[in-house]
């Protein structure tokens, strides 16, 4: 990727992206510090402990929901370790909101009540999710977060991965989010062996393919991830390459989510140009020799 390239995406995220990603894309390649992101991140934060307020952008309503708490975490973790207390105070809220099999829903029913994607507010099933679930307790692991909630979500993990027979790629991808995180390291590689041809069968190798795909890198976001030997070097190369091909002329990427609102698509597609630049640079694909951000501990 040229710098050319690196500067149109620069370019596209001040028109475009949302305060919050464009304090990202500083942190990330701009050497800015991370203060201005956990600024920005609070002000989605509801006094339950949880996200909502269109953190999540096809969530449009101000009261927390599991997914976009989910989402996050997932920046916090960007920024280096998830400050314990913060962690403790969001993990009381998915205590109070998951089932009692310990696992979480990815809405919950006042969804119906507020501004969200069709596919959301019109939802009838509110039971757990092992894709929300294990994504949401691998990053508390990999944070040394400790709480009872993750305990118990811990073992609706292991019952549900145990007994899957198939799944799907936003599933795939919170398993082994989970499996590369949680402490029993003998248990989650015989698993992650056991279910590599099934994850593997859910993502689309193939870079022309076109829609709402997952594709190796989406899975394997980076070159030490758990699932990066699924793949073979060559399919990631193509990957990384269309990855490159798939820039707009205006810098960005198109978001590959179901269009149903203009402000939820707009801000995805700022979401998914800090996504691919993420992975171009760590797979050594972004030209420009741009410094990397200062991870807090």
């Amino acid at each position: 990727m040229t710098w050319d390239s690196y500067r149109a995406a620069e370019h596209f995220i001040m028109r475009g992206a949302r305060l919050i990603d464009r304090h990202r894309f500083a942190y990330h390649f701009q050497t800015r510090t991370a203060g201005p992101v956990h600024t920005a991140l609070a002000a989605y934060r509801n006094l339950d402990g949880g996200y909502g307020n269109a953190l999540d952008p096809d969530l449009r309503g101000g009261s927390s929901q599991p997914v976009a708490t989910e989402l996050a975490l997932r920046y916090l973790d960007e920024l280096g370790t998830i400050p314990a207390d913060l962690a403790h105070q969001t993990c009381r809220y998915l205590s109070s909101v998951s089932n009692d099999d310990g696992g979480l829903p990815h809405v919950l029913p006042n969804v119906r009540h507020t501004e969200a994607a069709p596919w959301y507010q019109e939802t009838d099933d509110f039971s757990s999710a092992l894709d929300i679930t294990t994504m949401i307790t691998g990053l508390l692991y990999k944070n040394n977060i400790s709480h009872p909630w993750r305990d118990h979500a811990t073992a609706y993990c292991w019952k549900h991965i145990d007994a899957l027979q198939w799944t799907d790629p936003h599933e795939a991808i919170g398993i082994c989010s989970f499996l590369q995180h949680v402490p029993d390291r003998v248990r989650a590689t015989a698993t992650m062996k056991r279910l590599s041809t099934m994850i593997r069968a859910v993502i689309d190798v193939h870079p022309r393919a076109t829609g709402h795909v997952h594709t190796p890198l989406d899975l394997a976001c980076n070159p030490d991830h758990i699932a990066r030997p699924l793949f073979t070097d060559a399919e990631i190369e193509r990957n990384l390459e269309a990855f490159e091909r798939q820039q707009r002329p205006d810098g960005g990427w198109d978001a590959h989510w179901d269009h149903w609102d203009t402000a939820a698509t707009i801000e995805r597609e700022g979401m998914r140009t800090i996504q691919r630049l993420r992975i171009l640079r760590v797979y050594g694909r972004l030209a420009p020799d741009l410094p990397r951000p200062r991870r807090t501990s």
